[in-house]
């Protein structure tokens, strides 16, 4: 935990990102209208497109944000020890505007409809995703009682939410398997890119530009 506080302070944007959504949290406890102006409304993103970002930082409860930053403090924290924070930012962005024209493509396909959504939860997912890929094996309690590796939880997961697509609850389930796919994805394309770096292709460069002196720098960090 002090390496994770430590990284933190040095140079994180999960901090930033967590505040974030607090903020606009406490906003919306206060404006009814913010929330249904700035969710994800799937008959109005022609018109309103930036209701597909603005609906990232959108909660509908204390226990749905409380476990969504308590998921990115854990997760984006570990996954910052592991990339660079601009990274971590990118498959955040990334993964959360994917879930969710994930989420109304697919619940349209197969509902028929797609009901309004909002939270960070698919952006999280993305975060997990990578995560995975370059730390299959880090130790976890699933649930906080059952110590398994991610990997093996990515699996569970998986699988909750195939299981809530074929039994919807009200969770945006297409929004998390999106999410985590292309987090899986981006998590494949930085482990393959990072090769050329540190598999022996590295030491035959003749000339180094800026990036590649970073990514050595950087203690190893892909």
């Amino acid at each position: 935990m002090a390496q994770i506080r430590s990284v933190i302070r040095r140079r994180s944007v999960i901090l930033p990102l967590i505040l974030t959504n607090i903020i606009i949290f406490f906003i919306q406890s206060l404006s009814s209208d913010f929330t249904a102006n700035f969710l994800l409304a799937p008959n109005q993103v022609f018109q309103r497109p930036w209701i597909i970002i603005t609906s990232m930082f959108l909660h509908g409860g204390v226990n749905h944000i409380f476990y969504n930053m308590y998921g990115l403090y854990m997760f984006g924290s570990l996954l910052e020890r592991k990339i660079t924070s601009e990274k971590v930012l990118s498959i955040y962005f990334i993964a959360g505007i994917a879930a969710s024209v994930g989420h109304i493509i697919f619940s349209k396909f197969l509902y028929g409809s797609a009901s309004p959504a909002l939270g960070a939860s698919g952006a999280l997912m993305g975060v997990i995703g990578a995560l995975i890929i370059l730390m299959p094996d880090l130790r976890l309690l699933f649930f906080f009682l059952i110590p398994m590796p991610l990997w093996v939880a990515g699996i569970i997961w998986t699988m909750i939410d195939v299981f809530g697509v074929f039994f919807p609850s009200g969770i945006a389930n297409f929004a998390h398997l999106t999410g985590l796919l292309v987090g899986t994805l981006y998590g494949l394309y930085i482990k393959n890119k990072s090769k050329k770096y540190y598999s022996g292709d590295f030491s035959k460069k003749r000339h180094l530009n800026t990036s590649d002196l970073e990514g050595f720098l950087k203690q190893g960090r892909l």
